[in-house]
């Protein structure tokens, strides 16, 4: 078959669909990109805003547009919540978020039944009748879910950086989210099994890895052996000394006075911290139902400026939740700037239908939450643009991954974007960079 993947959300989704896209070619299958004429077509889907749930939508009929005839699976978190909406669009076979490997082996199933009975699953001309379609759900229980699932980790193509999946689920609950009834409860890599993927991929040539999951900071609760978060980071950084590790999005309660002193002896972690806020305002964080307020969150920002050097730290924000008045944030504003973010992504609120906020009181009118969202880019960016300004004529370790526009473009440790000119390769190189210049979003150096 000629396989094409489209993959929506967040960096789990992306380390599924490599894992997919590495089964698919050891099974023989040629993967093609997803705007090309292909005989089966796969939707990695997103549940986390109602957007989302429109985007994977869309993108599922750009799909049955391309090739009619082809086979089309969905799978991942909007295809776990909403089941019967996906199998409305006239797929073939609608699955979860877990089962990736059933899930090929049922597309190649539907394939050879469709070969079977048109002889071609590429369109002819004139293009023949849209074959009727049944979808095959094979959505389970989420909820019951105990064991990790384990998939092969790293990509087809050179990259610089792979991701490892180290934690799904989450038992937060947060009143806004949606993942939990999508992903289900926490379960964990195994530390050994984690530290031994580490071990592979760097052999194969990457030079950094990125501890992923849906909660990462959950991880060990289910395997009730004592080990937690700073234990795997530890087991990590060691397996593969040769590579960067870096953390996906942490929970506030992760860092302590004992984790931090921990990690910060670890020459290869990244000081690059995302932790999770979602507003500055106390009142909307209870409302929200998260577990922190904003004394304990401001203490774990102060924690890492304290154990590392200029850490980057970037967070997540929604604006305009039920019941947030103009007073509760302009609290979140003066936050941000007491915590000096490096970078922000920021949301307006988006209603999830089956979440509590979904059905609060005093739901802010959309023109309300766009301006609040304005606001805060508006705040987002001149606190990035003084943390880059800060570094100019510093020196800064930088992992190129790639060449656009003459320029070579990479990371520094603490996820600051670096470009520099260069006439050669630098793919896949750690070169140290003096900076000589900041921009909005980035900054620009010389090679040393």
């Amino acid at each position: 078959m000629k396989i094409a993947i489209y993959t929506l959300g967040c960096k789990v989704n992306q380390y599924e669909t490599q894992a997919m896209e590495r089964e698919l070619s050891r099974r023989g299958h040629t993967l093609v990109p997803f705007e090309a004429l292909a005989d089966a077509y796969i939707v990695n889907t997103c549940a986390v805003t109602a957007m989302s749930g429109h985007k994977s939508r869309q993108i599922v009929r750009r799909a049955q547009k391309q090739n009619p005839q082809a086979v089309v699976g969905v799978c991942g978190c909007y295809s776990q919540t909403d089941p019967q909406a996906v199998a409305a669009l006239g797929v073939d076979l609608v699955s979860g978020p877990n089962g990736r490997m059933g899930f090929l082996d049922d597309l190649e199933e539907i394939f050879t039944a469709r070969l079977g009975s048109l002889g071609t699953v590429a369109p002819k001309s004139p293009v023949p009748q849209d074959p009727v379609r049944t979808a095959k759900i094979t959505v389970g229980n989420i909820m019951s879910t105990r064991v990790f699932e384990e998939l092969p980790a790293g990509g087809l193509e050179g990259r610089t950086r792979a991701m490892l999946k180290v934690e799904d689920g989450c038992v937060n609950f947060c009143s806004y989210c949606i993942i939990p009834y999508a992903r289900g409860p926490v379960r964990s890599l195994p530390l050994e099994k984690a530290a031994a993927e580490a071990a592979s991929l760097a052999e194969k040539g990457y030079r950094e890895i990125v501890l992923t999951g849906i909660e990462i900071s959950s991880w060990g609760q289910d395997l009730k052996n004592g080990l937690g978060l700073a234990d795997l980071i530890e087991a990590v950084c060691a397996a593969a000394p040769q590579c960067r590790i870096r953390l996906g999005s942490l929970e506030p309660r992760t860092v302590t006075e004992a984790f931090c002193h921990r990690v910060s002896s670890l020459h290869n972690l990244c000081p690059h911290f995302h932790l999770s806020l979602q507003s500055g305002c106390d009142e909307t964080l209870k409302r929200m139902n998260r577990k922190y307020d904003t004394v304990r969150y401001f203490e774990s920002v102060s924690l890492l400026r304290k154990w590392f050097d200029r850490p980057g730290i970037t967070t997540d924000l929604i604006v305009g939740f039920p019941g947030e008045t103009e007073e509760e944030f302009e609290k979140t504003l003066a936050f941000l700037e007491k915590c000096g973010f490096t970078a922000m992504h920021i949301f307006p609120y988006s209603r999830r239908p089956g979440t509590p906020a979904d059905k609060m009181p005093d739901q802010i009118p959309n023109a309300v939450k766009e301006d609040r969202a304005r606001r805060a880019s508006q705040s987002a960016r001149m606190l990035q643009c003084r943390y880059l300004q800060s570094w100019v004529g510093e020196y800064l370790p930088v992992l190129f991954e790639e060449e656009k526009g003459g320029l070579y473009r990479g990371y520094a440790p603490n996820y600051v974007d670096v470009l520099v000119p260069f006439s050669g390769s630098l793919h896949n190189i750690e070169k140290m960079v003096r900076i000589t210049e900041a921009g909005t979003d980035c900054l620009r150096g010389e090679v040393c």
